[in-house]
């Protein structure tokens, strides 16, 4: 970050305070969200193996179709918060709606592609014949369900942008139980099978949907910002959206691209991996959670004017992100014993389990530092930038990857290729918000 004047302490309590009431709620909303599959997985789970191997398959395509938007969240918050930071609500609210508005047709033409190509979608993704017409039941009602999806994800920027994630976390929670009470309902007492899953979370979906729609629309009417759908704001949603769009679609390939290396090792190496993952990523909750503050925090102070507000809540979270990594890779470190034999009692999976999670434990206080600067350019509304950056990492981590199998690596090596792209990636945003240049301000950028 650019060179400044030592934080006086008062100020950094203040941003410690602003910190901690956006990122603690936000945090449980974050965590709330995959609870839904996991719902879903116990309730499906009891009709049979054929049925769970379908939701397995159907999951992971809607989680695909859904996450590739999550820029609906994060560029409407950075715009929102700028606005709110230059002291106009209604334009912010204004702004808002205008994301909601694209959430909505985003939503409606994948669901126009995904209903009729509902089938293929679940062979090209590998299901069994067995598993493949409860995967297909499963991905079309639950297809019902991705405009809800997407007008949360819109929802949950404004809400942010206008500095209230606890609104996202209650309404996260009421959409976790009702999920959960519909599903028992449908599925066992009304005997509809997976359908009755698929049904349940698409009303739950709608239901959340429905909630922000009414705390959104209440705001636009106090503060008397219209709620017409306008096409120049659209447009200006959908392309400040398009680099964050590729950013993630990057991050998405170097996943994909992990665990089909992980599957060439062996069924050890790669059941190790999901493992792994799973815990990196909610190790990435935690550490999101303060990035989502940072969205909020630092759009505001660019909004206002403010340069060296900004440069200094950027220097407070990211010296919080440091401190947030060293305790989660001291508690991997430390929980390894009790956390491996929850998952796993095959001695040919645990010994590269074992020594892997060092690895992950390792690189923690970096994956805090790439959180919190993902973050702070966000809010900033530097998203060229943002994909740029991570289209050079993917380049970065593929001859990195590829190399494992090819001199006869393991598990171990490819987290160490994970750990090379996860240090190219602070490097790249470390280089940014050193120069300054993500430093921008006024309502707009």
């Amino acid at each position: 970050m650019t060179s400044a004047p030592a934080i006086p302490r008062r100020a950094l309590r203040r941003h410690d305070r602003e910190i901690i009431a956006l990122a603690l709620p936000a945090f449980g909303a974050l965590v709330a969200e995959p609870l839904f599959v996991m719902v879903d997985s116990a309730v499906i789970g009891h009709l049979g193996t054929r049925q769970l191997a379908g939701l397995g398959v159907a999951a992971a395509l809607l989680t695909t179709a859904v996450s590739v938007f999550v820029f609906l969240a994060y560029a409407t918050t950075a715009a929102v918060a700028r606005r709110v930071g230059a002291g106009d609500l209604p334009a912010a609210i204004r702004q808002g709606m205008d994301g909601i508005w694209l959430a909505l047709l985003l939503g409606a033409a994948v669901v126009a592609v995904v209903l009729p190509t509902a089938p293929w979608l679940v062979e090209v993704f590998g299901a069994s014949p067995s598993a493949a017409p409860y995967a297909t039941t499963y991905l079309r009602i639950s297809a019902l369900g991705i405009p809800a999806m997407l007008i949360v994800l819109a929802a949950t920027g404004v809400l942010r942008g206008l500095q209230d994630t606890r609104t996202p976390l209650y309404v996260a929670i009421g959409g976790f139980t009702a999920n959960a009470a519909l599903n028992a309902a449908l599925v066992y007492l009304a005997g509809l099978g997976i359908a009755g899953s698929a049904w349940g979370t698409v009303l739950a979906q709608c239901g959340m949907a429905a909630v922000y729609l009414t705390v959104v629309v209440r705001g636009a009417r106090r503060h008397g910002a219209s709620l017409r759908p306008d096409a120049a704001g659209i447009r200006a949603c959908a392309q400040a959206g398009v680099p964050l769009l590729i950013r993630t679609l990057s991050l998405r390939a170097v996943l994909m691209i992990a665990t089909a290396i992980a599957a060439r090792l062996g069924d050890a190496e790669v059941a190790a991996h999901q493992i792994v993952l799973s815990l990196w990523s909610l190790l990435s909750f935690a550490l999101d959670a303060i990035a989502i503050a940072g969205q909020a925090i630092i759009g505001r102070y660019l909004g206002a004017g403010d340069r060296d507000g900004a440069r200094a809540a950027c220097r407070r979270m990211t010296q919080w992100g440091i401190a947030s990594g060293i305790v989660l890779g001291a508690l991997v470190v430390l929980a390894r014993p009790l956390f491996i034999p929850l998952f796993t009692s095959d001695p040919a999976v645990q010994q590269p389990l074992f020594t892997t999670l060092l690895v992950v434990a390792v690189t923690q206080p970096v994956a805090g530092i790439v959180f919190i600067l993902d973050g702070v350019l966000m809010g900033a509304g530097d998203g060229p930038y943002l994909a740029g950056a991570m289209v050079v990492t993917l380049a970065a981590f593929v001859p990195a990857a590829l190399a494992v199998p090819a001199l006869g690596g393991g598990l171990v090596a490819l987290w160490w290729a994970m750990t090379v792209m996860m240090t190219v990636r602070m490097l790249t945003l470390w280089l940014r918000t050193r120069s300054g240049r993500w430093i921008v301000t006024g309502a707009s950028r």
